[in-house]
């Protein structure tokens, strides 16, 4: 099968297209001809080398977490799917394998898809929808009423956590370019800081915020949390409480719980799901130089297949 590959570590110029071997399917496995793969920043990070002390893998690789397919076949016991079934899930950053024609995957760890969602749609949703939630209602401890602050609010997890504050009952500021302020409204925010031109540090008595970008992001960011307020980082894991505020690295695992609830939204017209760019498959090195960038609007796919 074709697939993208990474012999050596570095940045997206690393990662070449080139023929990889399926692994054989377990009993309680399934494969998936992948239709469409979601792009993200762990995906750059994973390519560099700089996550083997988290997610160690070995090389080659076939990097890509989030896919959305068609069931080609399953194991001998798997009851709840069959081949032509349209799924989609994620696979762990370790194991990889979704930049690529097929994957073997536990069927556990696939979710169906309505008839009304597009591939690209599902493959967005994984580790966006997963994290998002996890960040505001885990670590974040998020309760309605509450003033969250979203930090790059028309990126894959910041558009996910602003439509879930927004749905929570949160009071939702978000930063984003200007560009991005109509479609961070649209999303159910009700402030939009342009993080360009105005200083969020102005902000005060945030309960949460949530934090993509850390640096000096993460920095100025305590400065506006209320006392006993919280932050919820994604890059920052040695983060640590400050002068009675909370900080907390959101450590994302699994996103097979909160698959069937993203498909509830969707179909509820509760969930917009924001699309950055398509790429072809042969294209791999482009989507990962353009999540690099950090300044996607939404999520950046790949089209396994025209």
């Amino acid at each position: 099968m074709t697939a993208a590959l990474v012999t050596t570590f570095g940045g997206p110029d690393v990662v070449g297209i080139g023929e990889a071997e399926l692994r054989a399917m377990e009993p309680d496995e399934a494969t998936v001809r992948i239709e469409a793969a979601g792009v993200n920043p762990l995906d750059v990070k994973v390519v560099a080398g700089s996550m083997q002390q988290v997610f160690p893998i070995a090389l080659p690789y076939i990097p890509g977490n989030d896919f959305s397919g068609v069931i080609e076949a399953v194991g001998a016991r798997i009851t709840h799917l069959q081949p032509g079934d349209r799924v989609f899930g994620r696979s762990t950053p370790g194991t990889g394998g979704a930049f690529a024609e097929r994957l073997v995957i536990a069927a556990s760890d696939l979710c169906a898809i309505p008839p009304e969602m597009s591939f690209e749609q599902a493959a967005s949703l994984p580790t966006a929808f997963g994290t998002a939630r996890q960040a505001l209602f885990d670590s974040g401890r998020l309760q309605r009423g509450q003033r969250v602050l979203v930090h790059a609010a028309a990126g894959g997890v910041g558009s996910m956590a602003v439509q879930q504050a927004h749905l929570a009952g949160a009071y939702v500021i978000g930063t984003a370019s200007a560009g991005n302020v109509d479609l961070v409204k649209s999303l159910g925010a009700d402030e939009v800081v342009d993080y360009r031109t105005q200083d969020f540090t102005k902000l005060r008595d945030i309960d949460l915020v949530l934090d993509p970008i850390g640096g000096e992001t993460l920095e100025n960011s305590w400065s506006v949390l209320r006392e006993g307020g919280r932050i919820a980082t994604l890059v920052e894991f040695s983060i640590k409480p400050r002068n009675g505020r909370i900080g907390e690295a959101v450590f994302f695992a699994s996103a097979t719980p909160s698959l069937p609830e993203a498909v509830r939204q969707f179909q509820a017209g509760q969930l917009q799901i924001v699309t950055d760019s398509i790429f072809p498959l042969e294209d791999t090195r482009a989507a990962l130089e353009k999540v690099a960038t950090g300044h996607a609007r939404g999520k950046v796919i790949i089209r396994t297949r025209n």
